[in-house]
């Protein structure tokens, strides 16, 4: 059996996904969130979620941004990094991303409430809420491309 696209037949609810999509990114420009800490944050949550659609956007769309190759060949293992590759603010973003991705009370891992007060010490209150919002959107995302199946973006050849 294939799986429908749902994109594809609720095409009105993608939509809505796109123009909220389009609205953080405004909110990003307008707050201040620095689109390469967005994309770091949208391959973080691909890779979590296993999504090989949305790496494939959202790899090349960070190094575009700026993050540099080693800072993504790293990135599964960003807590584990004792070269201080990730900056302050990066580890705040990536420990708000995981623990909202997956949010696993009484397991060890981040609260949100934990990384929410971590990120609000490198985040004011606008900046906070756009990289929130930045978490939930990517995080639809993926459920849809898992959910339909979508294959990876090709790959730019040149």
């Amino acid at each position: 059996m294939t799986r429908p696209y749902i994109d594809k037949t609720n095409p009105e609810i993608y939509r809505a996904l796109n123009g909220a999509v389009r609205a953080a990114r405004t909110s990003y420009a307008a707050v201040g969130l620095p689109l390469d800490l967005v994309e770091l944050v949208n391959v973080r949550v691909s890779q979590i979620n296993g999504c090989p659609t949305c790496l494939s956007v959202h790899v090349p769309a960070a190094r575009a941004a700026g993050v540099d190759q080693q800072t993504l060949d790293l990135l599964p293992s960003w807590r584990q990094d004792t070269s201080q590759l990730f900056t302050a603010p990066q580890r705040a973003a990536l420990e708000l991303a995981e623990a909202l991705t997956e949010p696993q009370p009484g397991t060890g891992l981040t609260s949100v409430a934990d990384a929410v007060a971590a990120a609000s010490r490198e985040f004011d209150d606008d900046q906070l809420s756009a990289l929130e919002w930045a978490v939930v959107l990517i995080n639809a995302y993926n459920r849809v491309s898992i959910a339909s199946g979508h294959p990876p973006a090709p790959r730019d050849r040149n």
